[in-house]
């Protein structure tokens, strides 16, 4: 997370902009605020991309969000595809993704990459039961929140009976490290089996590190996924993940699985691991850390109203009870966390204290999703 920069908006859509989380191939992603608290990402397009063609993508984009639902994926809240400066918010998911984390902390063992794999054929599956691909799955856009692994940036996702519009002959759409041959040919006829090959390049990098081609240029890489006598480097892959992964990086589209039967091997994989789903499941997310949600400057004119600066004694109230005395700070245990010294004086503190309901209802369903039936 950047803090915002001087040309940045300071408000879209009605969200206000607390921070940058990254940019993409359309544009900048922002944090963004709604008025009564509620945090989204807001992906605003960059007016020198902006051409009849990519607002056409951009409508489509929307339409496709509204339809596409599920634990896994990051839900839809709100876009003006035809605002001047057009606009899409959704669900904000506050964990790394899978390439910054494999990058810090190396590959996944063998039963938490079989989960995460399962969960995201899951979440797949819902796409395309509305009748959309992906298009560009890649471990940037699978996001490790505390509750489970979120697929995002359906930006280059369109309506498959309407894709050819946007997608000229030749031309290559999507991250190329991920990419089936089929869709590195250039073609844009398109079925899921492509998203088959791309999750198995994504779980090939989650167990090993490394992509099924490399190259000095994208254009090598390219050409290597297309040459039929090239295989797919599978070093380093466990034996037990072999099979299935192997068969989602086939050559011909038809050779590969589809998603149920990629959901049913992995959980194989997990329970040979002597583990239910579940327990590979909580696995995969006990290893995400807590993401805390953003702390910048509140950039408000004015401090916000906070009933503990009105009211002290409502804080003191909270943090001892009446029927009994403080406890110790000896007395703790010795991996306690310490407790948050008090301060009013700060405009940052009020705004933390703001987003606590946020915070406690993120860790309720937290908690729940973590432990529900896979």
């Amino acid at each position: 997370m950047e803090p915002l920069q001087d040309d940045d908006p300071a408000v879209i859509g009605g969200y206000t902009l607390r921070g940058r989380i990254g940019v993409g191939g359309m544009g900048q992603v922002y944090l963004g605020e709604s008025a009564a608290g509620l945090q989204v990402a807001v992906k605003v397009i960059r007016a020198s991309v902006l051409d009849e063609d990519t607002r056409a993508r951009f409508v489509l984009e929307v339409d496709s969000l509204k339809t596409v639902y599920g634990p896994f994926v990051a839900a839809f809240v709100a876009a003006d595809a035809y605002a001047e400066q057009p606009w899409l918010a959704v669900e904000y998911v506050a964990g790394p993704d899978l390439r910054t984390f494999i990058t810090e902390h190396g590959p996944l063992p063998l039963a938490e990459t079989a989960s995460l794999g399962a969960l995201l054929a899951e979440g797949l599956h819902t796409v395309h039961e509305a009748g959309l691909l992906h298009r560009d799955l890649k471990p940037q856009n699978i996001l490790l929140a505390e509750y489970g692994p979120k697929l995002i940036d359906f930006g280059l996702a369109v309506l498959a009976e309407r894709r050819s519009m946007l997608t000229a002959t030749g031309f290559v759409v999507g991250s190329v490290l991920c990419m089936p041959p089929e869709q590195a040919r250039g073609e844009h006829q398109l079925s899921p089996a492509a998203d088959v090959y791309a999750l198995g390049a994504a779980l090939l990098y989650a167990a090993t590190g490394h992509y099924p081609y490399t190259g000095p240029t994208w254009q090598a890489v390219a050409l290597r996924i297309e040459d039929v006598a090239t295989s797919p480097d599978l070093s380093g892959l466990p034996p037990e993940l072999g099979p299935v992964i192997e068969a989602m990086l086939a050559y011909d589209p038809e050779a590969r699985p589809a998603l149920e039967d990629v959901t049913e091997r992995l959980v194989q994989v997990i329970r040979s691991c002597g583990l239910t789903p579940a327990q590979a499941k909580r696995s995969l997310t006990d290893r995400t850390p807590a993401a805390p949600l953003p702390d910048l400057p509140a950039q408000l004119e004015h401090e916000p109203y906070d009933p503990a600066v009105a009211d002290p004694a409502a804080q003191e109230d909270e943090d001892v009870p009446a029927d009994r005395e403080p406890e110790p700070e000896d007395a703790r245990p010795e991996d306690a966390e310490p407790e948050p010294a008090a301060s009013h004086s700060r405009p940052r503190d009020s705004l933390a204290r703001l987003s606590a309901p946020l915070q406690i209802a993120e860790r309720l369903r937290a908690a729940y999703a973590r432990d529900a039936r896979f």
